[in-house]
């Protein structure tokens, strides 16, 4: 058993470029978040995290400002760490699996919210998880991610990949010629996002307009543009709707839009339109629909399948490693394909993610893996957080023609997550 004898938490504010939207909102800061767990016999384990509220409950971030939304989730993460104190574990999924009730629960207390999303609480749990996890392998002397991986949730996860695509994101303000541009500079997969709120004032019809619109532009620039690493040998596109359509008609008058421009083939994936409380049955669409926030734990996920939602998008570096390995491992089970989604997550933790996904099957329709990483589009520092990556440098980390390239040296360190950064370790001894 691991007992956990002393904690340390920190966060690091860090700026975005420019307001960064989805979801009818726009962020300005993601708060870094580090957690130092010393075990009895003096190992450590250090967990990073990337705080997103707006992501992880919309109704958080528009209930209050920004800042204190964010000092909110923090707040539950030291909440976690008081409770860990108390509570031996073996693996971390164990440790999670005590954690995550009771600081959902503290999550409702403090924002006074009942209907409080256990993503939120997840996220806030991350860099706890990320800890535990790297404290283990500190205890177990293990040195790879497939050791670290429990053998019962191993089979998901049976590849190493070579490539990986790297999908950028566009967000809605992201002009129609720096799409076009990030083709021109080799990426080939495109997570677009619609459901924008263009006169801020909740107007569905307006969203629907605007995402004809958006998807028409786009697809008129891209639709001859040719790939290698897809079966059509066409651009696919990633549309992410953040739960903001209402109901299957008005989504489906979408989707006739861009059957009626000749786009309906190239939209690979499409992630949550709906609320999550709106449990529609989905199997009879014409794209393959992913569950995403919605899928918070491997019961949800399970709940979406039953659906028709025919793709999980796993977020370790968002909802724990501990609960995504168990997703993928349900999804798995049933046939059902998975890929690693992004959170404008630090250098460090796209590694964290690119573990996952280098392992992953790909795609129908892909010939590579995939990986959403679109921290270089959105961070002001991108460059110093780089820095802070014990790897940093290694050409693993880079993406070079729209691809990452895990190398035997990737997985023999395992993307250096069981190393502990400088930076942070500073950051929370403060």
């Amino acid at each position: 058993m691991i007992r956990i004898a002393k904690t340390q938490s920190a966060v690091e504010r860090e700026p975005l470029v420019a307001p960064f939207g989805f979801k009818g909102g726009y962020l300005s800061e993601l708060w870094q978040s580090a957690v130092l767990l010393e075990s009895e016999s003096g190992k450590q384990g250090l967990g990073l995290g990337t705080q997103s509220t707006l992501w992880s409950d919309a109704g958080v971030f528009t209930s209050m400002n920004e800042t204190d939304g964010n000092a909110v989730m923090h707040r539950m993460t030291i909440h976690a760490l008081e409770l860990a104190r108390s509570i031996p574990f073996e693996t971390p999924i164990e440790l999670l699996t005590q954690l995550l009730e009771p600081t959902w629960e503290y999550g409702k207390q403090i924002t006074g919210r009942n209907n409080l999303r256990m993503t939120f609480a997840l996220n806030a749990l991350v860099a706890v998880d990320n800890a535990a996890w790297q404290l283990m392998a500190a205890e177990q002397d293990i040195t790879l991610f497939d050791q670290m991986v429990p053998a019962s949730l191993r089979s998901a996860l049976s590849r190493r990949a070579g490539e990986l695509a790297a999908v950028p994101l566009m967000s809605y303000g992201v002009p129609l010629a720096s799409i076009v541009k990030t083709v021109d500079d080799g990426c080939f997969f495109l997570k677009i996002k619609i459901g924008s709120d263009p006169d801020g004032d909740g107007d569905l019809d307006k969203m629907l307009a605007w995402d004809k619109r958006r998807l028409l532009e786009i697809h008129e620039a891209l639709k001859n543009r040719e790939t290698p690493y897809t079966d059509s040998g066409h651009i696919p596109y990633y549309l992410d709707a953040n739960g903001r359509y209402d109901t299957k008609e008005r989504l489906i008058r979408f989707l006739d839009h861009a059957d009626s421009i000749g786009a309906l083939d190239r939209i690979l994936l499409l992630e949550e339109p709906f609320p999550e409380e709106c449990l529609v049955d989905v199997s009879d669409l014409p794209v393959r629909l992913v569950a995403d926030e919605s899928a918070h734990s491997d019961k949800e996920a399970l709940d979406r399948i039953e659906l028709g939602y025919r793709a999980i998008a796993l977020k370790p570096i968002a909802k724990t490693m501990s609960m995504s390995l168990k997703i993928a491992q349900l999804a798995h089970d049933r046939g059902v394909p998975c890929f690693c989604a992004d959170l404008t997550v630090n250098p460090i933790l796209v590694d964290w993610n690119k573990n996952i996904a280098a392992r992953l099957a790909p795609l129908p329709g892909m010939k590579v893996g995939v990986l959403e990483s679109n921290g270089h589009q959105n961070y002001k520092n991108w460059e110093r957080m780089k820095s802070y990556h014990p790897c940093h440098g290694a050409p693993w980390t880079e993406v070079c023609d729209g691809l990452f390239h895990p190398t035997d040296d990737f997985y023999d360190r395992s993307g250096g997550i069981f190393e502990i950064s400088p930076h942070y370790k500073h950051l929370v001894s403060k």
